[in-house]
């Protein structure tokens, strides 16, 4: 793959480069915190302070994520030889370790008909490679401005902006959020990124984040008691 470029995946696990870049639905236990702060655990209660979160959620076709501090914990881990030589390393490694409950909610996601998309500043194969497991449609490395991949991404898709969910952890998020129909924040995220999003989940980045916002997404259009059966083994 291109540096910095963009890959999608299609559902036979074929990858295809883009070369331009390179109801019934809520549960009674839905743990949130609005934009305002409140938080809530009761459906009712949480309808009633938050009604605009769950509207937006209900129009979501497209849910885009960062990937560093969202589905992993934000720790960066180089593996490195013992031996040097000339004060470089030989050889050295990237380890990321992802959520198996985020892996099973993208999964459900796919099933279910939503879009998913990572887009990243940081160029890495096991990204790509836990992209391709879970049937991620867009993957997105390599971007020093995100912009450009949001906006090809959604091309691609055929969707508008108030149709697409966006899930980060910092401050080069904040323009994604902004424009997303449904901006998220991961509970351990930036102030500033909570402050520019509609929705900051309770879970930490690399703990279940992007999971909470599928449930989300799939309770509010009135569909996640049916995705449930399509996830047992």
């Amino acid at each position: 793959m291109n540096a910095g470029g963009c890959v999608r995946y299609r559902t036979d696990g074929q990858r295809v480069v883009n070369e331009s870049l390179c109801g019934k639905g809520l549960a009674n236990h839905v743990g949130t915190q609005s934009r305002i702060g409140v938080r809530t655990t009761d459906k009712a209660t949480f309808l009633l302070t938050n009604p605009d979160v769950l509207t937006r959620a209900r129009k979501i076709k497209l849910f885009l994520m960062d990937v560093d501090g969202t589905l992993t914990d934000g720790g960066v881990c180089l593996i490195a030889p013992l031996a040097i030589e000339d004060h470089v390393a030989v050889c050295v490694t990237e380890m990321k370790v992802f959520n198996a409950q985020d892996g099973q909610g993208l999964s459900i996601a796919h099933t279910t008909g939503i879009l998913t998309g990572f887009i990243t500043g940081r160029r890495s194969p096991a990204v790509e490679q836990r992209a391709k497991e879970l049937n991620v449609h867009f993957v997105c490395l390599g971007q020093a401005t995100k912009t450009l991949a949001y906006e090809e991404c959604m091309r691609q898709a055929g969707v508008v902006e108030d149709e697409i969910a966006y899930l980060g952890d910092d401050l080069p998020d904040i323009p994604l959020a902004k424009r997303s129909g449904l901006g998220v924040c991961v509970a351990d995220g930036a102030v500033e990124l909570k402050q520019a999003c509609h929705y900051t989940i309770q879970r930490r980045g690399g703990r279940g984040a992007a999971r909470e916002v599928i449930e989300l997404i799939l309770k509010a259009q009135g569909r996640w008691e049916e995705a449930v059966p399509l996830a047992l083994a």
